[in-house]
């Protein structure tokens, strides 16, 4: 995919982001925190976007799109009906479809989290894969992160986003390891393959009391799947969709990250 930003995008995301945040202070620490190159342009808050933008696809050591998912995320994420900034009782809706529109000119689709991909394509969960596959454990943290930070807007979304990462790090143990891939990719059906293959202590009284911690993993895993199947974003919410409060979606998230990072240092521990 080429990682340079289309004109129409950059036209589009600087319109709606210079009028909805209508802040040089909060643009600057946006676009600054999310890797833009170079100083802070002059001119209005449009214009400083559109020209930092065009920044971002002057610089080769950038990648350019990979910026602009990061730039765009807060916004693209907030519930559709949220009150808009810009004008008093409107909603972000219009702003957000409107870069989508544009996105979809180019054959470009965004996706939850701040991933902007090929439309058709689904390299998030690759994405995903590779992180886990490589050991990298910044870029992990920096996924559970993002589902942190929704959870105030979206606490659904959050909790959606920490189970698929799970999912994707049971899919990568099962095919390091060449286990039997189970028919249905939920978490709980991964989970019954991983968790028999995972090698318990030698010493007997630290084996039992490992065997303990997985049976709470294993009740973890129950858990925050059927917690995504209830009230998650993934398999639509219905007219009047269960209610979760911030509390209760960072218990399911922070759980998630706790067992993603166990899978991980299993994997590289020692079977790499």
């Amino acid at each position: 995919m080429n990682n340079k930003i289309p004109n129409n995008v950059i036209g589009a995301v600087s319109s709606v982001l210079g009028e909805h945040y209508f802040s040089h202070s909060t643009l600057n620490s946006l676009f600054m925190e999310s890797g833009a190159p170079g100083e802070v342009p002059l001119g209005n808050c449009e214009t400083k976007c559109s020209n930092w933008l065009k920044a971002c696809n002057e610089d080769d050591s950038v990648d350019a799109i990979s910026v602009l998912g990061v730039i765009i995320q807060k916004y693209m994420d907030l519930p559709p009906n949220s009150f808009s900034r810009a004008r008093a009782g409107s909603t972000v809706e219009s702003g957000q479809n409107r870069i989508i529109d544009a996105l979809s000119k180019n054959q470009l689709v965004y996706r939850l989290n701040g991933f902007i991909t090929k439309s058709g394509s689904t390299p998030i969960s690759k994405t995903l894969e590779d992180y886990l596959k490589s050991g990298d454990y910044s870029s992990i943290e920096n996924e559970f992160l993002r589902a942190v930070e929704n959870i105030q807007t979206d606490p659904h979304a959050s909790v959606t986003a920490a189970c698929a990462i799970i999912e994707s790090a049971l899919k990568c143990y099962i095919e390091k390891f060449n286990l039997p891939m189970p028919q249905k990719l939920n978490v709980a059906p991964l989970w019954a393959v991983v968790q028999p293959d995972l090698d318990l202590n030698s010493d007997p009284t630290l084996a039992g009391d490992q065997h303990k911690i997985l049976k709470g993993i294993s009740s973890l895993i129950d858990g925050i799947g059927a917690f995504r199947s209830h009230i998650g974003s993934a398999h639509g919410r219905g007219q009047n969709p269960p209610q979760i409060v911030v509390a209760e979606a960072r218990l399911a998230v922070n759980a998630s990250h706790t067992l993603v990072v166990f899978i991980m240092d299993v994997i590289h521990a020692s079977k790499f």
